[in-house]
């Protein structure tokens, strides 16, 4: 089965994280099961310096693994295309993503004015627009704060597939 996959897109600093912070909740408290794709162009690494798992890959692992009673993580070491990340989430009832506007799956996309900048992406290419100010397009648009609504546009999105 095809797990939905929804990207949130927008410039940075427009608010795709705090937009996420409140949709996920929300989202859980409709019974939903939900997985998070976050782009990050600055090479992050979430190792620390002198732990074990980080003098491994050090030493050249291709993959690092860490697990406790509460969580787990799998390292790659290595680029992993976006659609290949995704097809590894199981077990939860939608994924979305933050950053990824080129991929195939649906956008919802933010524009805050108080940053200046533009939609990221033609209306035309996203399900729903959530914006500060007015927005031109026949595409949902929704204030920065309208978190039922939008779990709502997702929801009938998932069914309607």
């Amino acid at each position: 089965m095809n797990i939905p996959v929804y990207s949130f897109v927008a410039f940075s600093n427009t608010g795709k994280t705090t937009l996420l912070e409140k949709l996920i909740p929300e989202l859980k408290h409709r019974g939903l099961r939900v997985a998070v794709v976050k782009h990050d162009a600055h090479e992050f690494d979430i190792d620390h310096e002198g732990k074990d798992s980080w003098r491994m890959t050090r030493a050249g692992a291709d993959v690092t693994a860490l697990s406790s009673a509460t969580k787990a993580v799998i390292m790659e070491n290595r680029f992993i295309p976006i659609d290949e990340v995704i097809e590894r989430i199981s077990d939860v009832d939608v994924i979305l993503t933050e950053g990824y506007k080129h991929g195939p799956w649906p956008k919802i996309a933010l524009q805050r004015g108080g940053n200046g900048k533009p939609l990221p992406l033609p209306s035309e290419e996203c399900l729903a627009i959530l914006s500060d100010v007015p927005v031109t397009t026949t595409r949902p648009i929704l204030g920065l704060d309208e978190i039922e609504k939008l779990a709502d546009i997702i929801l009938a999105d998932m069914k309607a597939k």
